[in-house]
């Protein structure tokens, strides 16, 4: 607890540098590290894997540089080959809400809103409402999801190598999950 609430830590760049670095490519931690958000779609639920499944072949993908809009023109061609569905109202029976956070160069890029809701007349299992970083989780079944999956309904390329616009080879990044290398 301080003591003066109006006085805020006096942090030189050098001391906010690791902060920065912490917080940025949370996205890509995951992918490259092949962390899974929920598990696996279909499959055994509680199967992982570290490697990343291919969307680069999904109709209307994001292959430029951030930022990205929600992928909507294109988003019933991705939902079978995704594994999602299209729903009339959210899930109930499996209800979670993720964060996410994608820095580019330490600038934060939004996850846009409406990701995965079409135009009013359907919703997927994964989708957004807001521009905060929240990805809702909510399914009328109790199955896994993947963040590859997530990518696939947003339409932005995501590969072991590439985020969108973005591949390593020609722009190395940092990975962490939760902080951790």
């Amino acid at each position: 607890r301080r003591s003066d609430p109006k006085k805020r830590p006096n942090w030189t760049a050098s001391e906010r540098l690791p902060l920065w670095i912490g917080l940025a490519v949370l996205v890509i931690a995951a992918v490259v590290a092949g962390v899974v958000f929920v598990g696996r779609g279909g499959g055994s639920n509680n199967s992982t894997s570290a490697k990343v499944p291919d969307n680069s072949q999904l109709v209307g993908l994001q292959t430029g540089p951030a930022p990205w809009n929600p992928g909507l023109d294109t988003l019933p061609d991705r939902l079978k080959p995704v594994g999602v569905h299209a729903l009339t109202n959210e899930g109930e029976v499996l209800h979670i809400h993720q964060h996410l956070d994608i820095y580019v160069n330490g600038k934060h890029e939004v996850v846009p809103q409406g990701i995965g809701i079409y135009d009013g007349q359907f919703l997927t299992e994964l989708h957004t409402h807001d521009a905060s970083g929240i990805m809702h989780v909510e399914s009328p079944v109790a199955k896994n999801f993947d963040l590859g999956q997530f990518f696939g309904v947003w339409g932005v390329r995501l590969t072991n190598d590439c985020v969108g616009g973005y591949c390593q080879e020609l722009t190395p990044w940092t990975v962490y999950v939760n902080g951790q290398p």
